[in-house]
């Protein structure tokens, strides 16, 4: 584990990003909120958030952080047939929280591959990326906009 007791604590953010590609059918089901496991977008959420919590008992390495804030958004883009997730997360320490986004996002694209693959076995996890993060000697990421 990388020693970061002599750096700075700072405020620190991180935002990533996951795609999961469903058949317009399953879109369809979670909209109405008939898919047979639940209510997919709340489920997806709080999986997420909880992730984020456990990212060091998942990721070897990871420093345990006090996190501030943890979220998750999820939407519907029925045009792409997808499901879109964006977590956040924020800590004011001397490590980054990239981690935790990550695997947050990951989590919850994870969850709702799960409670979709019932009736929908084509469906694919995909485009997982940190898109923003702040703070630290090394400053801002953005990641530049998808053409």
């Amino acid at each position: 584990m990388v020693d970061i007791s002599g750096k700075p604590s700072t405020s620190r953010q991180a935002v990533a990003r996951a795609t999961v590609l469903l058949s317009p059918e399953s879109i369809l089901l979670i909209r109405e909120g008939r898919m047979p496991k639940g209510d997919v977008q709340a489920s997806a959420r709080i999986a997420g958030i909880m992730a984020a919590k456990k990212t060091p008992e998942l990721i070897p390495l990871c420093h345990p952080l006090a996190i501030s804030q943890a979220g998750v958004d999820i939407w519907l883009d029925e045009e792409k047939n997808s499901v879109e997730i964006e977590s956040s997360v924020k800590t004011t320490g001397p490590t980054g929280v990239e981690m935790e986004a990550l695997v947050a996002a990951s989590v919850a694209a994870l969850t709702v591959y799960d409670m979709c693959k019932a009736v929908d076995k084509g469906a694919v996890i995909q485009d997982v990326m940190l898109t923003r993060k702040s703070g630290g000697k090394s400053g801002v990421f953005q990641r530049a906009a998808k053409k």
